[in-house]
């Protein structure tokens, strides 16, 4: 039997501030997150973030809390018994969070426990970035050197230009469109600070130099998260058939006040309002399972903030959650990427 490690970032317990201070210094006390001298970070962390951000994340929370909890934590748990059905009986399934529980660790021992032959992981981030991808497999070898792993293992590091993942995003737009047709797509991906991008750069004189860096995937670029982002939408939006002038990228998520990578979500907007745009639809290709960030900042505050610079009609795109295609998609990654015992 092989053994399959789900990963997604994680969510805390309850919308309470306690849980999500619990939280947040998980998440934001990684250096891969909060990349930084460490005295630095600790200042920053403990003495502002934790102070300021607890109270107003937590009465975000409970504006997309449900009877069943937090949407990514149920959303990622029944992908993982959709995936677990789609992969059968040779194959034991198991979820773990970066952050936050179900932890990586839980998980891990799980599949050790059931005698599993090898491991395969998959960080559930469809680009990769070092703050997300990179940190959860940082954890995953820190995990099996501490138990003492001597099974085969395998990591999927990324799969934006999957063409079953591209084929599951193009349907969930096209399925959504039957709420009403909207003039402009945008794809609004989370952002990150520039300063990641151009640490990932390897020859330190490409990235954001200028404006096509993006365009294309090259050999230089093949890990830039702003480019694997471009990839995806551009992979969407050929199925889609769309004009170019009818859709768009940006950022969002922006956190602190240094340069974050940009069209920054919010501006792109306001844009899109006062240049007449009355309907707009918005997919967030880099969150697989909704979210505060899908649910709260895009469905409520860009809803929101879209009506009030002029615009009529706005639709959120659902992310790809737990749907069958979705779940067959995962499944294949694993069978490609599985190690053989």
């Amino acid at each position: 039997m092989q053994g399959v490690l789900l990963v997604n970032l994680g969510t805390p317990d309850a919308p309470e501030e306690k849980e999500v201070r619990a939280y947040l210094a998980e998440f934001l006390g990684d250096p891969r997150v909060l990349t930084m001298p460490s005295m630095i970070r600790w200042l920053l962390l403990n003495c502002i973030i934790l102070r300021t951000r607890p109270a107003k994340s937590a009465a975000a929370y409970r504006t997309i809390w449900t009877e069943r909890g937090s949407p990514l934590k149920f959303h990622s748990e029944d992908l993982a018994e959709a995936v677990q059905t789609a992969l059968g009986d040779d194959y034991l399934v198991a979820l773990g969070f970066r952050y936050g529980s179900p932890s990586m660790d839980s998980a891990l021992i799980e599949l050790i426990e059931a005698g599993v032959e090898s491991v395969t992981m998959l960080p559930l981030y469809p680009q990769y970035a070092e703050s997300t991808t990179g940190s959860t497999i940082a954890e995953f070898e820190r995990l099996n050197a501490l138990h003492e792993v001597s099974l085969p293992t395998s990591v999927i590091h990324d799969f934006f230009e999957d063409a079953k993942f591209l084929d599951a995003s193009t349907a969930v737009i096209v399925e959504d469109e039957e709420k009403g047709s909207a003039e402009h797509l945008l794809f609004s991906f989370h952002g990150l600070p520039e300063s990641h991008l151009k640490a990932a750069d390897p020859t330190g004189a490409r990235c954001l130099k200028r404006e096509d860096c993006c365009d294309t995937i090259t050999e230089e670029n093949a890990s830039c998260y702003r480019a694997q982002c471009y990839a995806t939408a551009k992979g969407i939006v050929a199925r889609l058939d769309r004009a170019p002038e009818s859709w768009s990228v940006a950022f969002q998520s922006r956190l602190g006040r240094t340069p974050w990578i940009q069209p920054y979500a919010v501006d792109a907007i306001d844009r899109l309002a006062e240049q007449g745009v009355e309907s707009l639809r918005v997919v967030c290709p880099s969150f697989v399972a909704d979210c505060l960030e899908t649910l709260e900042e895009i469905a409520e505050e860009a809803a929101e903030q879209f009506v009030e610079s002029g615009g009529k009609a706005f639709y959120t795109v659902p992310c790809l959650n737990s749907r069958t295609d979705w779940a067959e998609t995962v499944a294949q990654l694993v069978r490609n990427a599985a190690p053989r015992a």
